[in-house]
């Protein structure tokens, strides 16, 4: 049974002034196991995912996706395959009601490359791009432990989604709540918002 929350107890209440920084892979798409998604036949919406980023798109003054995708640095596609996946992926969401402010990926084949989550550089460049961005109004949500320490590195709250990782045992140190998926997170923070 997934836990609604661990350290905090609440969620806190957000507005326009707080930002959403997403992970992608096993986040909004169905993650493929030990491989990668390479073209947008392959894309799938995880469920719930376009009501999720459409409460979101109410919910927060930026959405961020933060995502490491190596299977450029393997060659297993483009740079082009990648931006043609998100451009799809954004034209589906917008129809759907949601939005994605930015796409930030890092492409690097190497786990200790500069742009890599758990590395804070993708992050550093949002707040660049996005003076607004207040890092302690922020949430980081994602499927990995190293979604969770990026999260604390650029010094945002974190959300663990266990959608293809066993769930850790809480409280944990790098997880500040825990839902079971996307959806249940956007409808958690809506109903927080509006008590």
């Amino acid at each position: 049974m997934v836990q609604t929350s661990s350290l905090k107890s609440v969620l806190p209440a957000v507005n326009k002034e707080w930002t959403l920084f997403l992970d992608r892979d096993g986040v909004i798409n169905v993650e493929k196991p030990m491989d990668y998604v390479r073209n947008w036949e392959e894309f799938q919406f995880n469920p719930g995912v376009l009501e999720a980023l459409r409460l979101f798109a109410q919910q927060f003054g930026r959405i961020l996706v933060v995502t490491n995708q190596r299977g450029i640095g393997k060659g297993y596609m483009t740079e082009q395959d990648l931006h043609d996946i998100h451009d799809k992926m954004q034209e589906k969401i917008q129809k759907h009601g949601g939005r994605i402010d930015k796409i930030y990926y890092a492409p690097e084949l190497d786990d200790d490359g500069p742009r890599r989550k758990p590395n804070p550089t993708m992050g550093l460049e949002a707040m660049k791009d996005f003076p607004d961005i207040d890092a302690s109004k922020s949430f980081m949500i994602g499927n990995t432990f190293s979604d969770m320490e990026f999260g604390r590195n650029i010094g945002a709250q974190t959300i663990f989604l266990p959608t293809t990782r066993t769930e850790p045992p809480m409280p944990h140190p790098l997880v500040d709540f825990l839902f079971p998926d996307l959806l249940e997170a956007a409808k958690s923070f809506q109903l927080t918002s509006t008590q």
